[in-house]
């Protein structure tokens, strides 16, 4: 099965290179055509003095800078076409990448990495090789917020029945998905403070001084200099001095308000391309007819601001803004319409009008980022299954073949079943045995489904619950904090989360490692104790077979489970599966063996 989605994943970027190589070669072409173009104005100059007729020129420019503007049209759209089938292929590239080598382009998520959240750092939820790294596909900043925001805590049971029903209609539309990703590939490498300088920009007004007048004056100048330029040329040679009086009144404007157009323009020249692509992104997701009822709800926020015309509209302004950057382009633009003052008043009022519920708008783009991650592993792995979303008085966490989504090749799976119960389980088990590996799958499963993703499981139920997790704990000597010390904080915020936090769900890894051995045992008896009395549920992996004696104590609370291994010729043999009960079998000797030391018995 994935072979073939591998194999689907290689022939769409082989694809995607054939179209951008025929975009490329038409690119060229009309790049040679406008140097052509400006080679014949040069030409019609050199016509122009020679035979001393304004009138070559006047006609030539005309023509030639209409043929320059359709030119440019098409070598730019021919350009985005190579650029989109380029990027196209770099995210087919990206998924084969993925299921391959683990790997992936988008961003990690480490600058969310922080060991003192309640699990993220202990599930592996960021940085290298993590549920992060393995599933995000959000290019923008806020997208990736978004994702980690929804990974770092769960959601209400109708939030994650919202999304899961959204997740399933996007991965049943993949190649809307391949494609909303390659038209949002450009910001991945954009500045994550660039959103936020629009949304100021937007909200920003210019005050420019005579607005009004200059609106009007701006409406009939092209009209007084070309009537000007006709009437000196055909009618009466003094027009002349009046065409050269009204191109110097132009340009004395420009000037004066020179200022205004630099500081309108310098923010709105790095925008306007960008502007472009999201213009086009919020046109796939307005275009596309949605089903789940939370992609509809997204897209009827865009729909009723018409936010993709709007955006269009600004990036239009913008890049017309740059044209009058264009050399003797610019320098005739300015001239007959006062070009680049005219598009700083019409972006003006394009602010006055439209820049309300614009956060809003791109944060629809950011929950779709984050839906499309989520929607990675359905499509990817479709062997994963979507969970079932308990709604039970006791806590439920029930998986059949639950595997670790981020073990590469092989995985292990284990089945585990708490329904609609308070429990405690203590699971002990020799070193390497696979305990701490199966506290992780559980807690790493249940942050994906809570999230409203696919789990790595042949089903699964879970109640909505909040995982607190005690398992890589570590000193700090920035904070002057032993590992013990350490190990108490954990223990204490872990305390206060179950008795003060809604349906925790603990998993603890050997507890109380930095203190002797009758110590960590009684200590760890009576956190267990405690914890049964706050009626807390969760998993304790142990080595400590005396922790197993609670089942007695506490029969209708504690069960027993283990991880054992098989001890063949001197060889260790390890089926990394779960069993009830308590080990019997441990190989810390064994081990030690290995590597040159022989334990003796006392």
């Amino acid at each position: 099965m994935q072979q073939t989605i591998i194999d689907n994943y290689k022939q769409a970027a082989a694809q995607a290179n054939q179209q951008a190589v025929k975009y490329k070669k038409l690119a060229n072409t009309y790049s040679l055509l406008r140097l052509g173009i400006f080679g014949l104005m040069v030409f019609a100059i050199y016509l122009t003095i020679a035979q001393d007729n304004f009138t070559i020129m006047a006609v030539s420019f005309a023509l030639l800078l209409a043929a320059f503007a359709w030119l440019v049209a098409r070598q730019g759209s021919y350009e985005r076409q190579r650029d989109y089938y380029l990027d196209l292929q770099r995210i087919n590239l990206n998924e084969i990448d993925s299921l391959q080598n683990n790997a992936n382009l988008y961003n990690n998520g480490q600058h969310y990495s922080n060991e003192k959240h309640i699990y993220s750092s202990d599930l592996d939820i960021f940085g290298n090789a993590s549920l992060f790294h393995l599933i995000n596909r959000a290019a923008t900043s806020t997208g990736n917020d978004k994702l980690a925001d929804w990974l770092n805590a769960p959601a209400d049971k109708p939030v994650i029945l919202s999304r899961q029903q959204a997740v399933k209609e996007i991965a049943a539309n993949n190649e809307w998905k391949v494609n909303t990703q390659t038209k949002l590939l450009f910001a991945i490498k954009e500045d994550t403070d660039q959103m936020k300088r629009l949304f100021v920009y937007l909200s920003t007004p210019l005050k420019l001084p005579g607005e009004k007048w200059l609106t009007s004056y701006i409406k009939i100048s092209p009209y007084l200099l070309s009537f000007a330029l006709l009437a000196g040329i055909f009618l009466y040679p003094v027009f002349k001095l009046v065409v050269i009086a009204i191109v110097i009144f132009n340009l004395l404007i420009l000037i004066s308000k020179g200022s205004y157009i630099l500081r309108g323009g310098a923010i709105a020249d790095k925008i306007g391309s960008v502007l472009a692509n999201y213009a086009i992104v919020f046109n796939a997701i307005e275009s596309h007819q949605w089903q789940s009822q939370r992609c509809v709800d997204l897209n009827e926020k865009l729909r009723t601001n018409q936010t993709s015309k709007n955006i269009r509209e600004l990036s239009k302004l913008i890049n017309k803004l740059g044209y009058s950057l264009i050399m003797i382009v610019g320098f005739l633009l300015n001239v007959f319409f006062l070009w680049a003052l005219k598009q700083i008043l019409q972006i003006e009022k394009w602010k006055r009008s439209n820049h309300h519920n614009f956060e809003e708008a791109f944060d629809v783009i950011a929950e779709f980022e984050a839906l499309i991650s989520l929607a990675v592993p359905a499509i990817n792995y479709p062997d994963w299954v979507y969970p079932v979303i308990a709604d039970t008085e006791g806590y439920t966490v029930k998986a059949k073949n639950i595997a670790h989504p981020l073990i590469p090749g092989k995985r292990v799976d284990n089945d585990y079943d708490l329904q609609d119960a308070f429990k405690i389980d203590i699971i002990t088990g020799s070193n390497m045995a696979g305990k701490s590996t199966f506290l992780r799958t559980v807690g790493i499963n249940t942050v994906l489904a809570l999230a409203g993703s696919t789990v790595c499981a042949a089903a699964m139920e879970v109640s909505v619950i909040t995982i607190v997790s005690y398992m890589r704990i570590k000193d700090s000597l920035n904070e002057s904090t032993s590992t013990f010390k350490a190990e108490l904080d954990r223990l204490q915020m872990l305390l206060a989360a179950v008795e003060h936090q809604h349906r925790v769900f603990f998993l603890i890894d050997e507890m109380l490692r930095g203190t002797n051995s009758m110590d960590k045992y009684l200590g760890s008896k009576a956190v267990i104790e405690q914890l049964i009395a706050k009626k807390g549920v969760g998993m304790v992996a142990t080595h400590d077979l005396q922790i197993a004696r609670l089942e007695d104590k506490y029969p209708d609370y504690v069960r027993n489970y283990y991880f054992d291994i098989q001890v063949i010729d001197g060889e260790m043999l390890f089926d990394y599966k779960m069993k009830h009960g308590e080990c019997k079998t441990f190989n810390a000797s064994l081990l030690l063996k290995q590597i040159g030391i022989n334990v003796g018995e006392e």
